[in-house]
């Protein structure tokens, strides 16, 4: 598992980015939050990492 900081999250589109601890950026989809928590900037996460569409892509995102 990887953790990181919601960098920024559009509720409208439901989708955002995540910042990980490793310094990248990862996509998010609202589908990828377990238990469908709501998440805000700055929040702390936990979630792992799989290929996307257009690259790595966090899922099975669980707030800290």
């Amino acid at each position: 598992m990887e953790k990181g900081k919601v960098k920024f999250y559009n509720r409208d589109k439901k989708y955002g980015f995540i910042t990980g601890d490793d310094g990248k950026d990862y996509f998010y989809h609202v589908s990828g939050v377990a238990n469908e928590a709501e998440l805000n900037d700055e929040d702390a996460v936990e979630f792992k990492v799989e290929d996307g569409e257009r690259g790595p892509k966090a899922v099975d995102i669980t707030p800290l």
